[in-house]
């Protein structure tokens, strides 16, 4: 055997047997070097990062369809599956978040400078447009709804149609079934690709942007980036604690490392719902219950979306000067629970969701917008941040579900 062959056989054995985490922490490692050293040629790497966020996308709203409808056809009667809990985790977790927001905007109070362009913007402008728009989204047709990833209607559909195939022949629900195995199987091969597509993204975006383009926004990024962590590894925790009664960081490491470091990536808590179903089945949930919670919570379970909101949007009140009293700061928190239920699960989703914040104090709609420009600027690390918080609360708030005994949490 030949030196080159022993090192391509080393190699697959590596991509085989290491795991996945380790191989995107060396495609990251890559990225930097490859945009420092030669960020002429970073920039043009940026293919490998397109195409595995772009096969994710074209992957997901099918497989969050199909695993869903399939799910539910094949739930067994009196069969439990603690939605109800999750439900609750979910909504605890994301006003908890907000008003963690409220307060750090209270104690480093910020000031933005508006001057952002607002040609292509165009958010919504009320609560009543976006329940509204809610609304639509659930009864859109089902095709325009995959074709556009309107993930409201898909799981709804999914849904009607899961729920209508209970009354299905055994042969009809093994088809579902079948159908599930195999989308995951190519969900399996695309995620084995993230390493690359990784390395292509950081060294694109680095070399893009450069090291030193977000220092002029260091001290709004530094509150929002803190608010996360604080609500990853201690809000979360006691929420998951009370629940569990028994220490909960060992499963919240867990899923801010299998999760947390893919998602903030890819920065699309849809896209990264194929990982999420991964990690809870390795974790050893029951399949009937994460293949609903995981792409539920990818839609509405946004804590990192209620902080983002509300941390922009008091950064603009400070700026115009506008006093606030803690009655509407609470209330704040509790419109932006509800904008952020309504993000989108992509990248930058909740960013146009900050105008409906900002018109609780009487805002324009043209300065509003200027804050969501600020919002795109800093993006590079507010919004991969959220999405790391995002998604891997999915999994967490899952499992902290799931076990209703502390006991049946210990094998964790």
């Amino acid at each position: 055997m030949s030196r080159g062959e022993v090192k391509q056989n080393l190699l697959l054995q590596f991509v085989s047997n290491s795991s996945l985490v380790t191989q995107i922490l060396i495609g990251l490692v890559a990225g930097i070097a490859l945009a420092y050293f030669f960020p002429a040629t970073a920039r043009h790497v940026s293919l490998l990062g397109d195409l595995f966020i772009s096969a994710l996308k074209s992957v997901a709203p099918i497989l969050v369809f199909v695993l869903v409808a399939a799910s539910i056809a094949n739930h067994k009667q009196g069969q439990k599956t603690n939605m109800g809990p999750i439900l609750l985790l979910y909504l605890a977790g994301t006003f908890a978040a907000a008003l963690v927001a409220v307060i750090a905007s209270y104690m480093f109070p910020l000031t933005l400078q508006l001057k952002a362009t607002t040609e292509t913007l165009s958010p919504p402008g009320s609560i009543i447009e976006v329940m509204q728009t809610l609304l639509m989204n659930v009864v859109d047709n089902p095709v325009k709804a995959l074709a556009n990833a309107n993930y409201i209607g898909i799981l709804a559909w999914a849904v009607a149609i899961g729920v209508a195939l209970r009354h299905a022949h055994g042969a009809t629900k093994n088809i579902m079934a079948d159908l599930s195995v195999s989308l995951s199987f190519i969900v399996k091969i695309i995620i084995r690709l993230a390493p690359l597509g990784i390395f292509g993204l950081v060294a694109a975006t680095i070399a893009e942007t450069g090291f030193t383009a977000l220092l002029d926004y260091a001290r709004l990024l530094v509150v929002l980036i803190g608010c996360m962590l604080f609500v990853a590894l201690v809000v979360n925790p006691l929420i998951v604690f009370i629940k569990m009664r028994q220490n909960p960081y060992p499963l919240v490491f867990t899923c801010l490392r299998e999760s947390g470091i893919t998602a903030f990536f890819t920065r699309s808590s849809a896209a990264n719902i194929p990982v999420n179903m991964a990690l809870c089945k390795r974790l050893g949930l029951h399949e009937d219950t994460y293949s609903i919670s995981i792409p539920l919570g990818a839609t509405i379970n946004m804590a990192g979306a209620a902080i983002t909101i509300t941390i922009l949007t008091l950064a603009t009140v400070n700026t115009l000067g506008i006093e606030v009293d803690l009655p509407t700061a609470l209330l704040l928190s509790i419109v932006a629970a509800i904008c952020a239920c309504g993000a989108s699960g992509v990248a930058g989703g909740s960013l146009l969701l900050i105008p409906l914040a900002c018109s609780l104090f009487g805002i324009s709609n043209d300065l509003a917008i200027q804050v969501v420009g600020v919002g795109f600027i800093i993006g590079v690390l507010q919004d991969s941040s959220e999405t790391a918080l995002n998604s891997s609360t999915d999994v967490l708030f899952t499992a902290a579900g799931s076990y209703s005994r502390p006991t049946e949490a210990a094998t964790l």
